[in-house]
């Protein structure tokens, strides 16, 4: 059983026959468009957010495979406050997200995120804020660390 494996980004549920999976995916004789749209399928649910998609061809049975990885963080965050980019200088504030915004984006992405409990992810996802010049619950996001490290924040 010989295998090919492509690899690419697409913005979700905007995937199309051309690159990254077209010009791959054509000359292995598969269904290109059934391909298609199963990845906009899958990806349908991050709208306006590249997301990582592996697809895996048997090219002797012809049969796929279809997965999807998870967005960046920093993609997931931008999305929830509806910005298009972080702040680029430390006294440039990007925005302002909620302890509760956190909470869904550290669920959303458990599978990826190498904490054990909600706690640590909810810590890497504030980490990933401070990078970004947000405020989280209008505080800093050392400060926010520091509070939810010590449990006077809830999570």
């Amino acid at each position: 059983m010989a295998e090919v494996v492509v690899n690419g980004l697409i913005e979700g549920g905007k995937a199309t026959s051309g690159p990254p999976f077209g010009p791959a995916l054509g000359p292995l004789g598969v269904n290109t468009a059934a391909i298609v749209a199963e990845i906009n399928a899958k990806t349908k649910a991050f709208d306006g957010i590249k997301v990582p998609v592996k697809v895996t061809v048997d090219k002797d049975t012809k049969k796929f495979t279809v997965e999807v990885g998870s967005p960046a963080t920093s993609a997931l965050i931008l999305k929830e406050l509806g910005l298009q980019k972080g702040g680029k200088v430390k006294e440039e504030i990007a925005g302002n997200i909620t302890i509760e915004q956190i909470k869904k984006i550290a669920k959303a992405k458990e599978a990826s995120m190498y904490g054990n409990s909600l706690k640590s992810r909810v810590k890497q996802v504030i980490g990933t804020c401070k990078s970004m010049n947000i405020t989280v619950e209008g505080i800093g996001a050392k400060e926010m660390m520091a509070k939810v490290e010590s449990g006077e924040v809830k999570v």
